[in-house]
């Protein structure tokens, strides 16, 4: 499983650890990518930009940003 290039790489033996482990993880963190994918498209001009889609897409990046970061954090933690 590949963590996706710019996003907390700095975990990405954490991050293969849960995909491989937790099926929610795994949902969460696809979720995330395919999220953040669009937002890129949408920027790239590759898919038509809706101010209003556009942000809540970045705003639900946010978030599942934040909960994924969370997630690894304890599993850091528990396993250092």
């Amino acid at each position: 499983m590949r963590v996706e290039q710019n996003n907390l790489v700095e975990y990405k033996d954490i991050i293969n650890q849960l995909k491989q482990s937790d099926h929610d993880f795994a949902v969460l963190y696809d979720t995330f990518i395919e999220v953040n994918r669009t937002i890129s498209q949408i920027e790239r001009g590759s898919e038509p930009p809706s101010t209003e889609y556009t942000q809540t897409l970045k705003r639900q990046r946010v978030l599942l940003k934040d909960e994924i970061y969370e997630i690894l954090k304890m599993a850091y933690a528990t396993w250092h």
